[in-house]
């Protein structure tokens, strides 16, 4: 009985062990979040992007600070030489910093920063056979992307920060790609309990700089092409008035030596010739005015893109319009 005694006892010990070492993320989790109490605007983050419990909790253990410019530097550094920076986690429970955007046609801006940023501290929680696993499903995908501004992202990334692609990966793919390959969905149900949530306000954050782009490049080309006549009616136009002048030297010359009947002949051609110029010239002011209205309009589309990066950059100093 007393052997019995002993095997219970050693039993409960490499029990509780084995409790420990399985455990140890989840206590360490419970002492740090002790006494933690997330801001309203912090939870609702985690509810906008349908955060699971899973997740919740390892948004909250880095204790996410939505910063001004000014703090938000100090923690992740300017975005003046890099791509524009949101957010940024800094490992082992470090913290998670996003960057807070007032402009309301970005709205959703910091959810989706917020369910990025979160999902790196996921991956550094991975165990070396998990993140194998996923790195080769996510490098298998990347493979198929053919969005080139997803792939710009990436290959922007691996100049930046060649040791962490895939970890980007990660967090970019289920935040702003609506359609992952089965395997992936699931593997990001631990996470989302909508992921469509995210790429929604994502797409719709993306549009408000995308479309205006597109509205600029169709601006661009619209102009060009009026350039293009403006330039080819100036230059008809002074071959117009080249011919006019030598036409007049000639009914100049016709008055000048009495010779009427030629002058007379001559003056209905003359004031045709006139009266084209006149229309042509007539039409090239309109070309201009339409060229210099156009110019306004795209512009202040233009502007209105400076603005939406100065909204989501962390420097004080406005960005160059290009």
């Amino acid at each position: 009985m007393k052997r019995f005694g002993q095997y219970l006892i050693l039993f409960v010990l490499v029990g509780l062990i084995v409790v420990g070492v399985t455990q140890a993320q989840y206590i360490r989790d419970t002492v740090r979040l002790h006494g933690y109490q997330p801001s309203a605007a912090v939870q609702k983050l985690a509810t906008d992007t349908t955060m699971t419990d899973k997740s919740r909790r390892i948004f909250y253990v880095n204790k996410p600070d939505i910063a001004e410019r000014t703090d938000f530097r100090t923690h992740c550094g300017s975005n003046r030489e890099q791509t524009i920076v949101l957010g940024c986690y800094h490992g082992n429970q470090n913290g998670i910093y996003l960057l807070d955007v007032t402009d309301q046609r970005l709205a959703g801006v910091e959810q989706v920063t917020a369910a990025h940023e979160m999902l790196h501290a996921a991956y550094d929680r991975l165990s070396s056979k998990q993140k194998a696993d996923i790195n080769r499903q996510l490098e298998a995908y990347y493979a198929t992307v053919t969005d080139e501004r997803i792939k710009k992202t990436i290959d922007a990334y691996r100049i930046s920060e060649p040791n962490d692609v895939v970890n980007e990966m990660h967090s970019i793919f289920p935040t702003e790609i609506a359609d992952l390959p089965e395997s992936l969905e699931q593997y990001y149900q631990q996470y989302f309990t909508n992921r469509k949530a995210i790429t929604d306000v994502a797409a719709a954050y993306e549009n408000e700089f995308s479309s205006r782009r597109q509205q600029v490049d169709a601006a661009d080309a619209s102009l060009g092409s009026l350039k293009q006549q403006i330039d080819t009616r100036q230059t008809a136009l002074a071959n117009k008035s080249e011919d006019i002048q030598s036409d007049r030297s000639q009914l100049n010359e016709f008055r000048s030596s009495g010779n009427n009947a030629a002058y007379n002949a001559a003056v209905p051609a003359y004031n045709a010739k006139v009266d084209s110029y006149n229309n042509d010239l007539a039409t090239l002011r309109r070309l201009i005015n339409q060229y210099n209205q156009q110019v306004q309009e795209r512009n202040a589309i233009a502007e209105q893109i400076d603005t939406l990066v100065d909204a989501i950059s962390s420097n004080d100093v406005p960005s160059e319009q290009q």
